[in-house]
């Protein structure tokens, strides 16, 4: 299955949903590439703009996401290791911008202070992008990131499971079971 083909089953699987991402792909070095590519991703969705075109934080990828922004499409800039990347594809127009805090955290760097960092930038500038927080690579992230600004976060389906888990709501849980079982009988 083509890319292209795969996004198309993702908007016909979710007809409602408010932005599905499409990313350019890694031979799309210049910003003419990066937007034509953009084009015809947006094309799959009938020039919708329910597509958020994700572009990587380069000088190329913050050429292509002026324009596509320009054009009125959503775009998430990539990537983001720095508060400066941050503001640069921000002042692009980035609608979002996606730092990757476990990255950060694999080499010795607070990813979730970049996060509070950028979010304070954002709102000393009133800038709008909003922050996805990438790479969470565990339920402690989640709370720290959301505590730090970050709008929306990227999670894997075990960090869902291990959030929805806690020893006392297991032993309410069975509790309830028995007084419902013992009301009952």
């Amino acid at each position: 299955m083509k890319f292209e083909d795969r996004i198309e089953e993702i908007l016909k699987e979710v007809p409602d949903v408010e932005s599905v991402s499409a990313e350019v792909t890694p031979d799309a070095l210049t910003a003419e590439e990066m937007i034509a590519q953009a084009n015809e991703l947006i094309k799959i969705n009938n020039n919708d703009k329910n597509i958020t075109i994700k572009l990587p934080m380069t000088l190329a990828g913050l050429e292509a996401c002026r324009y596509l922004t320009k054009k009125g499409v959503k775009t998430n800039v990539t990537l983001i290791f720095t508060v400066n990347q941050a503001l640069l594809a921000a002042r692009a127009g980035a609608t979002y911008v996606s730092p990757f805090l476990g990255r950060l955290d694999d080499i010795s760097e607070d990813g979730v202070l970049l996060v509070a960092k950028i979010a304070e930038l954002f709102r000393i500038h009133n800038l709008e992008a909003q922050i996805i927080a990438a790479s969470v690579r565990h339920p402690d992230h989640v709370t720290r990131v959301a505590m730090a600004g970050a709008h929306i976060a990227t999670i894997p389906f075990s960090v869902i499971e291990q959030l929805t888990k806690h020893p006392l709501t297991e032993q309410g849980m069975e509790k309830f079971a028995a007084d419902w079982k013992k009301a009952v009988q």
